[in-house]
């Protein structure tokens, strides 16, 4: 038997629990980057030979390939199989335009010596290295596809 001494008044109380959305957490991992390219082995080369970067895979007809880039893969689809996965089309990335707003960014304590390869390589330079105000060393180049590469040290925590 319950006593009414014991009752309380939820009533806030629930009203607040009910206007908390219920999220549950989903398991997800950011797996890869597709770059539309017009030459996907010829693409592989040059990440291999400007960074240092090693094929992963390539499928027999060379529309899709995979680099070994650290935890992240990049990976290049053919132009005409990434058209064919949309039917509104996309912005191709090119030299002869301006760059396509996103870039690629590599971590390395040599930026210098990691930019200088790269354009021996066919990269362009697309900015000088400069210091950043929190102390990042920082350089842009384009790959030849037009995609914007950044070269730069990595962040340091200010903890």
């Amino acid at each position: 038997m319950m006593s009414c001494n014991n009752k309380t008044d939820n009533k806030q109380e629930n009203i607040d629990e009910n206007s908390q959305p219920k999220t549950e957490k989903m398991e997800i991992n950011y797996a890869y980057t597709i770059l539309y390219v017009k030459d996907v082995p010829n693409t592989i080369e040059f990440y291999k030979q400007a960074f240092g970067f090693e094929k992963k895979f390539l499928t027999p007809e060379n529309d899709f390939g995979e680099i070994i880039s650290g935890n992240t893969t990049i990976a290049f689809a053919q132009l005409e199989l990434a058209n064919s996965n949309f039917k509104g089309g996309f912005t191709e990335s090119t030299l002869t335009e301006k760059p396509v707003g996103i870039e690629l960014a590599f971590t390395t304590s040599e930026v210098e010596k990691v930019m200088e390869t790269a354009i021996k390589n066919g990269a362009r330079l697309l900015s000088e290295t400069k210091t950043k105000p929190w102390g990042q060393k920082v350089g842009y180049l384009r790959d030849l596809n037009g995609f914007i590469i950044e070269i730069c040290t990595p962040i340091q925590s200010q903890e």
